[in-house]
């Protein structure tokens, strides 16, 4: 397997180990909740730290109608983002991921066309991903293509890092194509769901990391020389010794916007350079927005190793 291969492999690793504890900001009832963390786990009925109860959407249509059987959960406290998924599976993002990854692989290219085709049937087939809860971009894009807009028109502003979920896949889908051609698709591909320019300019530096590894530069290296706008190496080192639960719960976030997600992403593959298993158990348990981290601490560490 190639390093760009692994790394996609590793983000989906991540993402499914991540699954049960996704969005846990209380790390003593994940700890109650889940003593055990091994990747086994199904997600219990109930999450402690769960606020989906108050997101709203109102399917209207046919072609707003994404939430189907999961609808008559919404609203209701404490019921887990991912309930019915099983231990294994990935989160609606990462099927996604796999699907686009498919998608590319078999063509041989990118079609814009072609993958919102894809996205748009996918998310309106009943029982197509299972899961629960829909992130905000979703039902954004999905409001407005019910409302007649053009496909590529239907991103909305969102800054999370559920938005380098299809990154990886997308990377390992196209290893042939020029590094700055390879930026414009992604960041177009990006730019589809999430039109945010912090989120656009993760997944550049996300892009260039990976190829860098790919090429055959380690791992804290090529953090050291092509992410330095996101994360301090200087500052990496200092914190190395001290529990990840400290570094990432004091000194940087768990939350799930980019702009605080990604430099924690970013740190924990660099202290966990050289261990793809180590760095997927230490972000599930750091708690917070784990499965969409996952997509950087993965595809990078699950890169390197083979590298």
């Amino acid at each position: 397997m190639d390093s760009l291969e692994a790394g996609y492999r590793g983000a989906l690793r991540a993402d499914a180990f991540a699954l049960p504890v996704h969005w846990y900001y209380d790390r003593e009832a994940m700890d109650r909740d889940y003593p055990v963390l091994d990747g086994g786990q199904d997600p219990l009925m109930e999450h402690p730290d769960s606020i989906f109860w108050r997101s709203v959407y109102e399917v209207t249509c046919a072609e707003d109608d994404i939430l189907h059987d999961q609808a008559r959960f919404w609203g209701v406290r404490g019921v887990h983002y991912h309930h019915q998924l099983r231990a294994g599976d990935n989160t609606v993002n990462f099927q996604l991921a796999r699907a686009l990854y498919d998608q590319v692989k078999e063509a041989g290219v990118y079609d814009e066309a072609a993958w919102l085709d894809l996205y748009i049937h996918a998310m309106l087939t009943p029982g197509w991903h299972r899961d629960t809860y829909l992130e905000e971009y979703h039902r954004g894009f999905f409001k407005r293509y019910a409302a007649g807009k053009a496909p590529g028109k239907c991103g909305i502003k969102d800054e999370h890092i559920g938005g380098l979920a299809q990154v990886p896949g997308l990377v390992a889908a196209l290893p042939d194509v020029p590094l700055d051609e390879l930026k414009s698709v992604v960041k177009g591909h990006v730019a589809l769901t999430h039109r945010h320019s912090n989120v656009l300019r993760a997944a550049d530096c996300l892009v260039r990391l990976l190829r860098l590894v790919a090429d055959g530069v380690p791992l804290r290296e090529a953090l050291m020389s092509a992410a330095g706008d996101w994360f301090s190496t200087k500052k990496a080192m200092g914190w190395e010794g001290r529990p990840d639960r400290v570094v990432i719960g004091t000194l940087l976030s768990p939350v799930c916007y980019i702009a605080q997600a990604f430099p924690a992403a970013l740190y924990l593959a660099w202290k966990y350079h050289d261990d793809l298993d180590a760095a997927i158990l230490a972000n599930a348990r750091v708690g917070g927005d784990s499965c969409h981290r996952g997509a950087v601490v993965g595809s990078l560490v699950g890169a390197n190793v083979v590298c």
